[in-house]
């Protein structure tokens, strides 16, 4: 099963990362692309910085997603899926990943 934008999956990021829920927010690769996924990693260490997105679902503890920490990664990280984010919960995320990459 390959995750799809909007999806929230447990993701192993890698050793320094560890494995933690990430928002899925790279669109389908095709066949001839390389299977790679973009994530926003969620946290529960806040800062209180504006690139913490927080959106309140009931599968993941309280946190955010924190979108200065956006990374790509092969299909093969991806753990299981935890959940679905609906448009307006996912909508917020994308809006502060542009903000972090100045669009």
């Amino acid at each position: 099963m390959t995750p799809l934008r909007g999806e929230v999956w447990l993701w192993d990021l890698g050793m320094a990362e560890k494995v933690r829920p990430a928002l899925v927010v790279s669109a389908v690769f095709g066949d001839r692309d390389r299977a790679l996924i973009t994530v926003v990693p969620h946290t529960t260490s806040l800062r209180g910085s504006e690139f913490e997105i927080a959106i309140p679902v009931a599968f993941l503890k309280p946190g955010a997603f924190l979108v200065q920490n956006v990374a790509t990664y092969p299909a093969v990280r991806a753990i299981r899926k935890l959940g679905v984010l609906r448009k307006e919960q996912f909508d917020p995320v994308g809006e502060g990943l542009l903000r972090w990459l100045g669009y």
